[in-house]
């Protein structure tokens, strides 16, 4: 045992709650667990020196579905599930912005641009022939339009004449977000170990047994917000999908503001201090993205220089400054999954590439199953 008395004193005695994932999700069931239980005691093990899921690596959109999204998620989903799905979302970007405030995450209401390549004549046309219903089924949500078409403005090639507007998106600041996140976590006494991975648990009935890599203590309850690594917690209804980044050195007198939507959300794309952050692609390969990998693959990297050159900055010269990688949990199904495992283990995971949006509202739901 390598632990000192003082250390398994205070933070592995009389343990009520441990979440594993500090992310979204997980610092948000902690603050609700707080506000429900004020004197408990509770510990979040995450397994990264940061986040290691997408929390801290995703692009900063506060967005709940482009048009096309929303069209190819009604092919697999129910009218009802899909406003469902919608609704949750935009009531998790709401509370996230009640919980930390619009300062505390810059948030920059620039509304967000669906882009159509110019050979993408189908999902175009299926598009611009939808809109109008697609509007009346989120109305009684929304109050009003929430899509609109208009033509480009930002000068940007190989795509069809006109965009797709909603003026509801938002760009954050995702490194804003969680650290505001962390410091609202800690002013509230929830304590927080880096570097610590769950071996494995075991639930007894009385309380559940946790063996990290170097200790093993016991909790009353332990809740799993680890998203895109539940795989083997929910026997594969959710699994991994890594979202590979780029992002550009400033760009003197970059006129381009907002969040950005291509090829049915697959590449997105936004402003940040005068640069363009670029993800996607793992639409050209779904079974080498199917990785918990923060590795990034040629092929894709290849693709977003392409749309960058191609696409977003046709005639400005430019150079990448960054790349790197954020893994997300996804399912055949949109729908996260916020349930009991076992009577003292929970989880809330599957947040579908929403985690921005849905992350808020998933952990307070955790927290709440008990």
């Amino acid at each position: 045992m390598r632990l000192s008395y003082w250390e398994i004193k205070n933070w592995f005695t009389n343990v009520d709650y441990t979440i594993v994932g500090s992310g979204i999700v997980g610092l948000h069931t902690a603050l609700r667990l707080r506000e429900r239980f004020p004197e408990s005691t509770i510990l979040v093990l995450e397994k990264g020196m940061l986040p290691e899921g997408a929390s801290t690596k995703n692009a900063g959109f506060a967005c709940f579905g482009s048009l096309s999204e929303i069209i190819d998620d009604l092919k697999t989903h129910s009218e009802e599930e899909v406003i469902e799905l919608v609704k949750k979302r935009w009531s998790g970007l709401q509370l996230l912005r009640k919980n930390l405030g619009d300062q505390a995450i810059d948030l920059k209401p620039h509304g967000g641009y669906e882009l159509f390549l110019e050979n993408d004549e189908t999902t175009y046309s299926e598009c611009l022939q939808k809109l109008p219903f697609i509007n009346d089924i989120l109305r009684p949500l929304f109050k009003t339009d929430v899509f609109e078409k208009n033509v480009d403005r930002f000068g940007f090639a190989n795509i069809k004449e006109y965009t797709i507007f909603n003026p509801f998106e938002a760009q954050i600041d995702t490194g804003n977000m969680m650290q505001a996140l962390l410091k609202e976590v800690y002013s509230k006494n929830i304590m927080i170990l880096n570097n610590q991975r769950v071996k494995q648990f075991s639930d007894a009935g009385n309380g559940v047994e946790v063996e990290l890599n170097d200790y093993t203590f016991k909790t009353k309850k332990l809740l799993f917000a680890t998203n895109g690594f539940a795989q083997e917690l929910t026997q594969g209804e959710v699994k991994p999908a890594r979202a590979q980044v780029v992002i550009t050195e400033p760009i003197p007198d970059l006129d381009i503001k907002g969040t950005f939507h291509l090829d049915k959300g697959y590449y997105y794309f936004r402003n940040i201090n005068n640069r363009i952050l670029l993800g996607g692609g793992r639409n050209l390969d779904f079974e080498g993205e199917t990785t918990t990998s923060l590795d990034q693959s040629e092929l894709i990297q290849k693709k977003l220089e392409e749309i960058l050159s191609t696409v977003i900055l046709p005639n400005t010269p430019h150079q990448i400054a960054h790349r790197w990688s954020g893994i997300m949990g996804v399912g055949s199904h949109k729908k996260p999954i916020v349930k009991q495992l076992s009577p003292n283990v929970y989880c809330g995971v599957r947040m579908g590439g929403m985690g921005v949006a849905i992350g808020s509202l998933i952990g307070q739901e955790l927290a709440d199953l008990l």
